[in-house]
């Protein structure tokens, strides 16, 4: 029954990607989107672009074809070998001069009721398919072993300090970052991301 019907989204979701791909030259697509993407964004979930497995994006498009990739908490549903895969796809399909902009749980975030939230088989939602906690070296890693050059965006460094580049949402929007998340009221961080953008 499962199987029924992760091919049946599998369809819907492949006639959705090829509509909107007609409308959107080049496209920016957001991976793993479960329904949440702004105007100007292609929403995608891994029974139509699977990062895993880069064969089935040829059906939708080219190589170096797409301007910008966007992925707000994937890649922690990722094992570390699995992430390097998905950051060569990610590679393979953006075109020379675009980007990936990805964000993570921050495993440096200085705060542990966080840390404890967001860990592998942490108490929050979706953590118990968390794989990894990244940090800025580690998540820059992937993706410059993928080939990327990294621009760091939102981050805590190893002393719990939070360091913030200005970062433009219509490039990419991350609801789970320091200006966006209302659970960063009075000036608490209480709730952000690691944020990077991997250019090509």
């Amino acid at each position: 029954m499962a199987s029924a019907i992760g091919f049946l989204k599998a369809i819907k979701g492949a006639v959705k990607l090829k509509h909107a791909l007609k409308k959107n030259t080049p496209p920016r697509i957001v991976v793993g989107a479960s329904g949440v993407f702004e105007d100007g964004w292609i929403p995608t979930d891994v029974h139509t672009l699977n990062l895993l497995k880069p064969e089935r994006w040829k059906l939708f498009l080219k190589v170096q074809s797409v301007e910008a990739i966007l992925a707000e908490h994937v890649w922690e549903h990722l094992t570390p070998s699995e992430g390097l895969i998905a950051a060569k796809t990610c590679y393979r399909y953006i075109m020379k001069g675009g980007y990936a902009r990805i964000a993570v749980p921050d495993g440096y975030h200085n705060k542990q009721e966080y840390i404890d939230y967001v860990k592998p088989g942490g108490s929050g939602a979706g953590a118990d398919d968390h794989k990894i906690l990244y940090t800025y070296k580690t998540l820059s890693k992937v993706f410059c072993d993928a080939g990327f050059k990294v621009k760091l965006l939102e981050y805590f460094d190893e002393n719990g300090a939070f360091i913030y580049n200005e970062w433009d949402p219509s490039k990419g929007m991350i609801h789970r970052s320091k200006r966006f998340d209302e659970r960063n009221n009075g000036g608490q961080l209480n709730y952000t991301s690691l944020i990077i953008d991997a250019f090509k």
